[in-house]
C-alpha cells in the first residue's frame, strides 16, 4: 500500500515555505519581507529549518497518512520521508542551485531569484522526485 500523506504534506509545505513566495526570513532589507520573489542563502537555511520542523511535526508527531486502502500502523518512527523531503526542499529551492525558467534564460544558476512560474516548475519537479523516492522506491529509515 502506498502512503500518500507524506507526499501531500511535503509538496504543500514546499510551496508555502519557498523563500520569496509568501514571505522571506530574513529579507533583504527587513527581518521579514512578504511576496518579494527574492531569496538568499540565509533565507533558504531559515526556511529549510522551518520546513524540517514542520515536516517532523506532521510525519513523526501527528503521523499524517493517506492510504487508498487501510493499512496497519508502523510502531517505529520512519525518518525516510523527513530526510528526503528536507533534502529536496533545499536542492530545489528556486534560485539556490538553479532557477527554471530563469529571468533571462531557460535555466539560471545560483541567481538567488525566483518567480511564480519558477516556483510552479520547481514544485512539479519536487512532486515527481518525492513521489519516486517515497512511493515508487519506498525509501524508509526506521528508528526505534
Amino acid at each position: 500500500m502506498s502512503d500518500w500523506g507524506p507526499v501531500f504534506v511535503a509538496v504543500v509545505l514546499f510551496v508555502l515555505l519557498t523563500p520569496g513566495l509568501l514571505f522571506q526570513v530574513p529579507g533583504r532589507h527587513r527581518c521579514v519581507e512578504f511576496g518579494n520573489f527574492q531569496t538568499s542563502g540565509a533565507s533558504i537555511m531559515i526556511h529549510s529549518l522551518l520546513y524540517f520542523a514542520l515536516v517532523c511535526v506532521f510525519f513523526l508527531a501527528v503521523k499524517v497518512h493517506l492510504y487508498l486502502v487501510c493499512e496497519s500502523n508502523q510502531k517505529m518512527a520512519d525518518w525516510g520521508p523527513v530526510v528526503i523531503a528536507v533534502v529536496l526542499f533545499v536542492l530545489l529551492s528556486p534560485g539556490l542551485l538553479f532557477q527554471l525558467p530563469g529571468k533571462g534564460r531557460i535555466v539560471e544558476f545560483g541567481n538567488m531569484q525566483t518567480s511564480g512560474i519558477s516556483i510552479l516548475v520547481h514544485t512539479i519537479i519536487f512532486f515527481a522526485l518525492i513521489t519516486i523516492f517515497l512511493i515508487a522506491i519506498g525509501v524508509h529509515i526506521y528508528t526505534g
